[in-house]
């Protein structure tokens, strides 16, 4: 009679990543609308992009009362410099969650190249997440320059140093699972060799992108080591997920049958659509207008960055379509609603745009048009004041705010009567 193989036991407090298809952690497509926004269309669980230690030691958390999300703020150093210099953006938000709608479904992912900071910062997040993971896959130079991300695979002693500092004073206390990220190494021995120390620190999960820290997306995943990897991680009872050209829910549990992985995780063809975990029977994918109006409500009703918001639509809306242009030109989130058509969500639009001071903002052809107009309008008064007969010329204030080329300002100014108002 053969014994089912071991588990590690999950924690009150965290999940099984077994069974699961889940949302990548990605740089920008992994902000909180893009989190919900999955979590609609059938992601099991969504990981946060990955946050730096640093930046969020020193925050504090707040419970937003307006997008009834849960903020960890830090003083911007616009705002150390100058507190009175728009005192309502001061804040600036390092990381942002939805307590109800991620309960149980966030996992955060921490960038971190030592124990004692990995603690300091996982310890403030702990309580309103279901998971730590550690990133040590990222090969972009802005985390392996300071020994982050993929530099932590040439440093396996700290590496397990980091997870079993996690576990031990942060895991333990507040029953939630750690996990790690990792990419191939060399050779399949030098990948085993490390999969094994890593399942002994005690994490719930390790994740598996199946490409080298050379490689670059465009480069095809190599999924031959994968079982090895998923035979390693099940005889210690730690799940392991596979990440690399996952493209739909269909898929993602074909080659988790295939390959004997617990799980699969989707990057790049969710931050295009993320309606790509959404079985067919339920519906499969989503035409992009459907998507984008998902997406815009969640991002208006949680304020998300302006920058951002444009960023994930450039990737969802197709570069033909005349929408984009218009969501190109956008200043502001009600110009935007109205480029896309949808007013239903103009006043809502409107108010996030008064918060975010949004509606203020000029774009740099018309501040441009005012100064020159501005301009014109001084010379025109002292070469009018030169003459004794002729006083003051007065300019419309509502002139100032048209762009130059819908106001005509004559070439030669005759004289003025006292009093008299100049028509533009």
């Amino acid at each position: 009679m053969t014994s089912s193989p071991p588990r590690v036991p999950i924690p009150k407090n965290g999940v099984d990543y077994r069974g699961k298809v889940v949302l990548a952690p990605m740089v920008r497509s992994g902000e909180l609308p893009s989190r919900l926004l999955a979590l609609k269309y059938g992601a099991d669980l969504v990981w946060g992009p990955e946050t730096i230690d640093r930046a969020l030691i020193g925050t504090t958390r707040r419970e937003n009362p307006i997008t009834n999300t849960i903020d960890f703020t830090r003083l911007s150093s616009n705002g150390l410099k100058n507190p009175a210099h728009n005192p309502h953006q001061r804040e600036s938000v390092i990381y942002r969650l939805h307590p109800v709608k991620e309960h149980k479904k966030l996992i955060f992912q921490i960038g971190t190249a030592n124990p004692e900071t990995a603690v300091q910062a996982a310890k403030l997040v702990a309580a309103d997440v279901a998971g730590i993971d550690v990133n040590s896959g990222c090969p972009k130079p802005f985390s392996t320059s300071g020994g982050m991300g993929a530099a932590l695979l040439r440093t396996p002693d700290r590496l397990c140093s980091i997870l079993e500092a996690l576990v031990k004073e942060v895991g333990e206390p507040h029953e939630i699972g750690i996990s790690v990220k990792i990419r191939l190494l060399e050779t399949p021995e030098k990948t085993g060799a490390l999969v094994r120390r890593l399942v002994k620190t005690g994490i719930t999960g390790l994740t598996v992108h199946c490409r080298t820290t050379p490689m670059r997306p465009r480069e095809r995943a190599i999924r031959e080591q994968l079982r090895m990897i998923a035979d390693v991680c099940r005889e210690a009872g730690v799940a392991c997920i596979m990440n690399g050209d996952v493209e739909n829910r269909e898929q993602a549990l074909q080659l988790m049958e295939e390959y004997g992985c617990d799980g699969a995780m989707i990057a790049t063809a969710a931050e295009r659509n993320s309606s790509v975990f959404r079985a067919k029977e339920d519906g499969g994918r989503a035409g992009w207008k459907e998507l984008v109006r998902e997406y815009m409500q969640f991002a208006l009703e949680v304020e998300n960055r302006w920058g951002n918001t444009k960023f994930l639509l450039s990737q969802m809306i197709p570069g033909k379509e005349a929408s984009y242009m218009r969501m190109n030109q956008s200043k502001g989130y009600e110009q935007l609603i109205e480029a896309l058509g949808f007013e239903d969500l103009r006043d809502l639009a409107k108010d996030v745009d008064d918060r975010l001071g949004l509606n203020n903002r000029l774009d740099k052809p018309t501040k441009r048009a005012n100064a020159r107009e501005e301009n014109k309008r001084k010379q025109m008064e002292e070469e009018a004041g030169e003459d004794s007969q002729t006083k003051k010329i007065k300019v419309p204030p509502t002139a100032l705010d048209k762009p130059l080329d819908s106001v005509v300002v004559p070439d030669a100014v005759a004289e003025v009567a006292p009093g008299t108002a100049l028509s533009v």
